[in-house]
């Protein structure tokens, strides 16, 4: 097992990373950044005054990756380019915008063979959990998904099939081309710095955002999507960028998909429960059954990320809900105050 993480790696190289105008692109800078990277490349269709995270000392650019020429210009001189670059949000957007989701594979089809072409050594792709057979999740006591059971497909619409297709896209540029790709399924990443209102919030922001405000207009109740009993895995971000750079940069993960997710299995009412409990409130519960759902269950199997890398992503949701918690009781603050905020 070769598993160098970033500790062998020249700190001069030019790292890309695209998508880091928003959340886990963002922390990934970051992470670069505090790990000595000098020469990061962060690139974003967002205005740069928009962005989620600006990392002194990173090259910033504006740019729609949509676009071939665009993709070219982000990868000069790159040795290692990583594409978070995509059309996303919470369910409430992606089973809303299925054609805004599918369009995100111009981006991949674009950035990899423009890192291909620019000489990049290693190229990183961050697909998700949505690329899943969704016959698997019709329960909410669901088994764990294992990185097999993406086939025979049967991808979430819109935007897990454009995941699933980018994936082989990676695989056969090494199989055809030689060129080093790695691939991650995400499993609903979260904590401070990401989207926490505006309709492409993932579930933890969305629901510490609505106790946040009913405990301070003094609502007493909650508005939950579906029936509470949906059941998920999150990953705190902290987890999702050291597993980025440990896929990254192992040469046992080659072109292979694997899970990056948690395996602690979390109801939507249990999330609910740890808001409250960080708020200090009990509030009555109202549930939307017309609201996006998604799938009734959804787990990872970390047993091939903790037998190849010896690791799994490990930070306790009630730990990273209450560093959430804070930092969206925060932002709500500023946008009361009129200053502002990150949505």
């Amino acid at each position: 097992m070769q598993n160098k993480m970033t500790d062998e790696i020249d700190r001069d190289a030019r790292i890309v990373i695209c998508g880091a105008g928003g959340f886990i692109g963002g922390s990934l800078a970051r992470y670069f950044h505090d790990r000595g990277f000098t020469r990061i490349r962060a690139i974003d269709k967002k205005p740069i005054p928009e962005w989620y995270q600006r990392v002194p000392g990173v090259e910033c650019l504006c740019l729609n990756l949509s676009d071939e020429g665009n993709c070219r210009r982000a990868c000069e001189g790159a040795v290692e380019v990583y594409n978070l670059a995509a059309n996303m949000g919470g369910m409430g957007f992606i089973e809303r915008f299925r054609i805004e989701c599918l369009r995100s594979i111009l981006i991949n089809t674009h950035l990899i063979e423009s890192a291909y072409q620019a000489g990049a050594k290693r190229y990183f792709y961050a697909s998700s959990a949505c690329a899943y057979n969704t016959e698997l999740q019709k329960v909410t006591e669901v088994r764990a998904l294992k990185e097999s059971d993406a086939y025979p497909a049967m991808a979430e619409r819109g935007y897990g099939w454009e995941k699933l297709m980018s994936e082989m896209f990676c695989q056969e540029y090494w199989a055809e081309r030689g060129f080093k790709t790695w691939i991650a399924r995400f499993h609903n990443v979260y904590g401070p710095n990401g989207t926490w209102d505006g309709g492409r919030e993932k579930a933890p922001a969305a629901i510490c955002r609505k106790v946040i405000q009913a405990k301070d207009e003094g609502i007493g109740q909650i508005e939950i999507w579906g029936d509470g009993t949906q059941t998920r895995s999150f990953m705190y971000i902290d987890d999702c960028t050291k597993g980025i750079d440990r896929i990254m940069h192992c040469d046992d993960l080659v072109a292979t998909p694997i899970n990056l997710g948690s395996s602690e299995l979390i109801s939507v009412n249990e999330l609910v429960a740890f808001a409250e409990k960080i708020a200090g409130v009990r509030l009555e519960h109202t549930y939307n059954l017309n609201a996006p759902q998604g799938v009734a269950g959804r787990n990872s199997d970390n047993t091939m990320i903790k037998k190849i890398l010896g690791w799994e992503p490990d930070t306790p949701f009630s730990a990273g809900l209450a560093k959430t918690y804070a930092w969206i009781q925060q932002q709500y603050e500023q946008r009361k105050a009129g200053l502002r905020t990150v949505e």
